[in-house]
């Protein structure tokens, strides 16, 4: 058994402590929102939150993950209120949507770090998160309204 703190709430798994993270999120807890992309952590599709900080659930193992908070879009906001997804709904971002997760996850851990992003912290920031229909242009707005819309800093 490993104990994790998943979106705020104490859960035990049943589970290798060498298993991939994404793997106990999406088989053994049922939270699904997490995608597997590559498996490699090349193109963000799994990025979660540990401890706030972005990372890619496909190559952390659960044993680097207990006794820290995990945050999976899930947990980012419940009834999607948080402000990059609300500013993802009102620039209509998502086009397939498969890695648009992984693309919320990242956009929430940059504006907790940085609330009023430049050009450069968002290419920084969202350059290991992978679209495949290039929505990069709305990304890059959608993050730039969130701020907006969380207010000041």
């Amino acid at each position: 058994m490993i104990t994790l703190q998943i979106n705020g709430e104490r859960r035990e798994l049943d589970a290798d402590p060498a298993m991939p993270l994404l793997w106990a999120l999406r088989d053994i807890a049922g939270l699904t929102g997490t995608k597997f992309g590559c498996g490699k952590a090349l193109c963000g599709a799994c990025t979660v939150h540990l401890d706030g900080a972005p990372v890619r659930a496909c190559i952390t193992p659960l044993a680097a993950a207990q006794g820290r908070s995990i945050t999976t879009i899930e947990g980012l906001s419940p009834d999607g209120s948080h402000p990059v997804q609300l500013a993802w709904s009102e620039l209509d971002v998502v086009q397939c949507g498969y890695c648009q997760s992984g693309q919320i996850m990242s956009a929430a851990a940059l504006l907790a770090t940085t609330p009023r992003p430049t050009d450069e912290d968002i290419d920084a920031a969202m350059s290991g998160n992978l679209c495949r229909c290039g929505t990069y242009q709305r990304i890059r707005a959608a993050i730039k309204r969130a701020a907006e819309l969380a207010g000041p800093p």
